[in-house]
């Protein structure tokens, strides 16, 4: 019978374990679900024979809170979570969010700042000599030396800052149990320097034949310009067939080795990982605060593929998961789609089928399974590759098998769907029966902006393929008689937009008839390429400066311009229009954003501004 891992010496005893294999310290409260990575790898490690003792959250000013099991066979394990700790509780504006929702309740301050760097060095006073071994988002994209937004500085990486012997970064399935194996045969951590996907620290490089030697750290610490070249490189080798071993020296400290990432899991591994006995659900001692809300998020959603050959240059997902798509197969989808409907809170509806990308089900070609990805060219930008292979075809099989499982009465696509992809696809059976069985009301899609000179510095498809692409969803959205509307994400002040380029946004807005609900300022989160133009100033690619907005003030006014109807942002449209030049824009007219003069406004809306408003949701659905 399935049961969640221990959390207590007295439930450790009861499965008749005098010391666990290893402890697992997350900063996360304890979900025993697939969609949180120390789940899976908690899970892999039992499979394999080895015991886990969970401590979740642990109170990091008390030494005590890490000795629940005492020490562990093998090693300690860390992650922060599901989320970057930084990330977690800072917004872009680094001011400290009023919720988690990894914790108990939504209740803050659970977990420290930098949470596997204080978890690790907690570890460290208390258990000299125990191997540490750090896993996770924020440990994968801290693996060498970064940019760190929040103390905008370059820090080193968080191996040395944890006080840690071992990273596993990406997807740590097979590392993790390469390394619990090593260990159980005897080997010492620091010997473990062979295994793919792992970050550890030397002395000397006699043991790696053609290392890729990069920038020192004490030369990116000082040097954007070189910052900006070691980036490139790992940029460039984060593929498991044609990544190298890289190298950063950290000067008396020895160096920091990465060793090229862990091998893509095959379908009947993915499957394996997926049909792992988790309970689904939160750990019980959570009850009484109201559970954990982010679980609510994915309860009912499916996770068919990892890795995403997308490319946006904001996003971290090259760098963590890597770009070749790996999928589960439909049966081990449909067991799990099985298993909702024996739950009593299950109403029917699948909320999500997908992953990173959701239409992505297998790679973008043929090459990529024998010579992996190109190192210097993307799939999708500037233009569709000419050997990508665009086909929906399995996808919307999967789709429809669901959508026939007894007791289901909708499934639902809310992953993000990649536009420029789906056009591509000459076969418009997918885009249909996307629109007509798949949408519930709004389909979120990511255009991010209409500059092509912005969406360029974004890895981003230009501003007429989005327009394309809407055209075709109200013409299929029409045809199949229903109300649906697009409902478009941007990013405001990311590398490469100016005042010029955030007006014109407003102006595509103005032209919307609606206000966004969402907007996201950039946050210039480690490891990405965005990211490295945010600090060095330079296109990644083309070596070439890029304008980056970084002031407070112009970054306000970005953002204040995609709301620009809101009474509270007036002050700073009107300055950000005189700024740009484009004091056109201020009067009555029908193409002006705003008067010329603040007007107050009664609270609420009239019946009148409600129709208004819409009416241009109607004109831009």
């Amino acid at each position: 019978m399935a049961q969640f891992l221990p959390v207590s010496r007295r439930e450790m005893r009861e499965r008749g374990w005098k010391q666990v294999d290893f402890v697992y310290i997350i900063g996360d409260a304890y979900v025993d679900h697939s969609s949180f990575g120390y789940a899976i790898i908690s899970r892999v490690l039992e499979a394999h024979g080895y015991s886990v003792g969970m401590i979740a959250q642990p109170d990091w000013r008390d030494p005590a809170s890490i000795q629940v099991f005492g020490e562990p066979r093998l090693a300690f394990l860390v992650s922060a979570g599901n989320m970057d700790s930084m990330v977690n509780h800072y917004t872009v504006s680094k001011k400290r969010r009023r919720t988690d929702a990894y914790s108990p309740g939504g209740r803050t301050g659970l977990r420290p700042d930098r949470a596997v760097t204080v978890y690790g060095n907690l570890i460290r006073r208390t258990y000299k000599h125990t191997p540490v071994i750090l896993g996770g988002i924020e440990a994968s994209l801290r693996r060498l030396g970064h940019y760190d937004y929040w103390s905008d500085q370059v820090r080193r990486s968080v191996l040395l800052d944890a006080g840690a012997d071992l990273i596993s970064y990406g997807m740590g399935e097979r590392s993790v149990v390469e390394i619990a194996e090593a260990l159980d045969s005897g080997l010492a951590v620091s010997d473990l320097t062979f295994i793919r996907g792992t970050v550890y620290r030397t002395k000397t490089l006699e043991h790696i034949p053609d290392p890729v030697l990069l920038p020192g750290f004490e030369e990116i610490q000082s040097d954007r310009q070189r910052y900006a070249e070691s980036f490139r490189i790992q940029h460039e080798n984060t593929d498991a067939i044609n990544g190298r071993v890289l190298v950063e020296d950290y000067g008396s400290r020895g160096y920091v080795v990465v060793n090229p990432p862990s091998m893509p899991l095959t379908t009947q591994e993915m499957d394996d990982v997926y049909d792992l006995p988790y309970m689904r659900a939160w750990h019980p001692s959570y009850d009484g605060a109201g559970g954990i809300p982010a679980f609510q998020e994915i309860r009912y959603s499916l996770t068919s593929n990892r890795g995403c050959f997308g490319g946006c240059n904001f996003c971290a997902l090259t760098y963590h998961q890597g770009r070749t798509v790996q999928i589960r197969s439909h049966d081990s989808l449909l067991r799990e789609a099985v298993q909702f409907t024996k739950e009593k809170e299950f109403r029917g509806n699948i909320h999500d089928v997908g992953g990173p990308t959701a239409d992505f089900r297998h790679p973008s070609c043929e090459k990529q399974r024998t010579k992996g990805v190109c190192p210097k060219k993307q799939c999708l930008f500037p233009e569709p590759c000419k050997n990508l292979r665009t086909d929906h075809r399995d996808y919307l099989k999967l789709l429809r098998e669901l959508k026939a499982v007894p007791g289901v009465k909708r499934v639902f696509v809310r992953s993000g769907i990649r536009f420029d992809y789906l056009l591509a696809d000459r076969d418009k059976s997918f885009f249909r029966e996307l629109v007509r069985d798949h949408v519930s009301g709004q389909l979120r899609v990511a255009p991010e902006h209409v500059s092509d000179a912005v969406l360029a510095c974004m890895g981003k498809p230009r501003h007429s393929v989005y327009l394309e692409f809407l055209r075709e969803f109200q013409k299929i959205t029409k045809q199949c008689g229903k109300e649906q509307y697009a409902v478009p994400y941007f990013i405001s002040s990311h590398p490469g937009c100016g005042l010029g380029e955030a007006v014109e946004l407003a102006e595509y807005v103005r032209d919307m008839g609606f206000t966004p609900e969402q907007v996201q300022d950039f946050y210039p989160t480690p490891s990405t390429v965005s990211t490295c133009m945010y600090y060095t100033g330079i296109n990644l690619f083309t070596m070439e400066p890029v304008y980056v907005p970084n002031d407070c003030r112009e970054k306000a006014m970005q953002r204040a311009l995609l709301q620009y109807r809101r009474p509270e942002n007036y002050d700073l449209v009107r300055e950000a229009l005189v700024r740009a030049g484009r004091q056109d824009l201020i009067g009555f007219g029908e193409k002006c954003l705003i008067p010329p003069r603040k007007i107050k406004r009664k609270q609420g809306k009239t019946p009148c501004q409600a129709e208004q408003r819409d009416k241009g949701q109607r004109r831009h659905g």
